[in-house]
């Protein structure tokens, strides 16, 4: 269990650079769908390569096999998990800073014990208090900065990643549930391979390319600047790439309900690396007294749950 949530901590490293580099790009003036899609398209080559590296063309074969097997459960969680994910986690960027759209996406926290029920899972119960904690210093922070000029906007941003954070959990059990036999009508896929983190991520990327070229077709941004394409390349794989594997491959050693909740509870320490990252490289305010209140609830919430599971 310590290695699991070791692994979903430094999982929440690389993904704190998510919030930092999107919140960079938004202030150049880049449009948030190419910050989001272009990610995936970066992050298709270095998958395909590393699986290649990594394990021989039989590797890369056996992966393609595993899509073309179920290309609509795949299509579905990847929309879903990586598509709606990342698209409200882009899209919020555009209105809040960095380390309130870190906070915010903590309650994805509270998300995972409903796609859990969702899904027919035992919901965990011994969390609910620090879980609790941690929705408290959500509200905090959002709180704080709707004292702001910016409300509206920040409000826009609390929507998109509050929507955000109940597609990533669930497009993840979608393909949790597919490993561990599977039930009604999500498939039954029993390949060791999925435990690795590396193939999963691979399989939902490719799943989530019809979204993206959807959402292109419908918004049709403006060309991106070469600087977006430079950060969003470094997106891809220190948070799509490394991040993502890491966080799949944690969850992927979870046994039951608790481990899973315990697993993405370690995501609120995305919180501190993205405040310190934003301060330092982006001259970012500090946060006031409301909101500094708010990420040490969130953190000592998390601390709590995973003593606890522990």
């Amino acid at each position: 269990m310590a290695r699991t949530v070791l692994l979903g901590a430094l999982a929440a490293l690389f993904f704190s650079s998510t919030f930092i580099l999107n919140r960079a790009m938004s202030l150049e003036g880049g449009h948030w769908l190419w910050a989001a899609s272009l990610r995936y398209a970066f992050m298709l080559p270095i998958l395909l390569l590393w699986t290649l590296a990594t394990g021989g063309p039989k590797a890369v074969t056996d992966a393609l096999r595993l899509f073309l097997r179920n290309p609509l459960f795949w299509t579905l969680a990847g929309t879903i998990g990586f598509g709606v994910f990342y698209a409200g986690v882009t899209l919020a960027a555009a209105y809040s800073p960095g380390w309130v759209t870190a906070t915010t996406w903590q309650a994805t926290i509270l998300a995972t014990p409903l796609v859990l029920a969702l899904l027919g899972r035992r919901v965990p119960t011994n969390g609910l208090v620090f879980t609790a904690a941690i929705f408290a210093g959500i509200v905090l922070v959002n709180y704080e900065q709707a004292q702001t000029a910016a409300a509206v906007g920040s409000l826009w941003g609390v929507a998109a990643v509050l929507v955000a954070a109940i597609a990533y959990p669930l497009g993840n059990q979608l393909v949790w549930e597919a490993r561990h036999g599977g039930k009604g009508r999500i498939p039954r896929i029993d390949q060791p391979c999925l435990d690795a983190g590396r193939t999963p991520t691979l399989l939902l990327t490719i799943g989530s390319i019809p979204f993206w070229l959807l959402l292109i077709a419908i918004i049709q941004p403006p060309p991106p600047s070469q600087g977006q394409i430079t950060q969003t390349a470094l997106v891809a794989l220190l948070s799509g790439v490394i991040a993502t594997t890491l966080f799949l491959r944690a969850r992927s050693r979870a046994k039951n309900a608790y481990e899973l909740a315990a697993t993405d509870a370690t995501q609120a320490l995305e919180v501190v690396f993205c405040l310190l990252g934003e301060t330092l490289l982006l001259a970012a305010p500090w946060p006031g007294p409301l909101g500094l209140a708010g990420i040490t609830l969130a953190v000592v919430g998390l601390v709590l749950y995973v003593c606890r599971q522990v």
